[in-house]
C-alpha cells in the first residue's frame, strides 16, 4: 500500500527549529524526485523545497538559507530541516511524490510567540 507519512510538526517560537520527516512505504523513493509543500489557511499550496533522485535541490525564495531538504534512501525517508522559523512559516506541510503527484496527509507547523 502506497503511503507518505509526515511527522515532526508542532509549535515553536520564532527563531526556533523543527525537522520534518516523510516516510514512504509501498515504493522505493530512490529513483524519484520528492518535494515538500505547504498550505497556510486561506492560501494556495506552494512548493517549499524539492530534491531529485540525484540529490539536486531547489527552494522557494522565502525559505532559502533557512530550510534544508535531504533524503535517506536507505530509510526511504525525506527530511526538511527548518531553522530560523518565522510566523509566516505557519502552515500544514505536505510531502509529495512528484512523479505521480501523490501526497501525504500533512503535518501542522505553528510558529508563534
Amino acid at each position: 500500500q502506497l503511503q507518505l507519512v509526515e511527522s515532526g510538526g508542532g509549535s515553536v517560537q520564532p527563531g526556533g527549529s523543527l525537522r520534518l520527516s516523510c516516510a514512504a512505504s509501498g515504493f522505493s523513493l530512490d529513483y524519484y524526485a520528492m518535494g515538500w509543500y505547504r498550505q497556510a489557511p486561506g492560501k494556495q499550496r506552494d512548493m517549499v523545497a524539492r530534491i531529485t533522485s540525484g540529490f539536486s535541490t531547489d527552494y522557494a525564495d522565502s525559505v532559502k538559507g533557512r530550510f534544508t531538504i535531504s533524503r535517506d534512501n536507505a530509510k526511504n525517508t525525506v527530511y526538511l530541516q527548518m531553522n530560523s522559523l518565522k510566523p509566516e512559516d505557519t502552515a500544514v506541510y505536505y510531502c509529495r511524490w512528484s512523479r505521480y503527484d501523490y501526497w501525504g496527509r500533512g503535518t501542522q507547523v505553528t510558529v508563534s510567540s
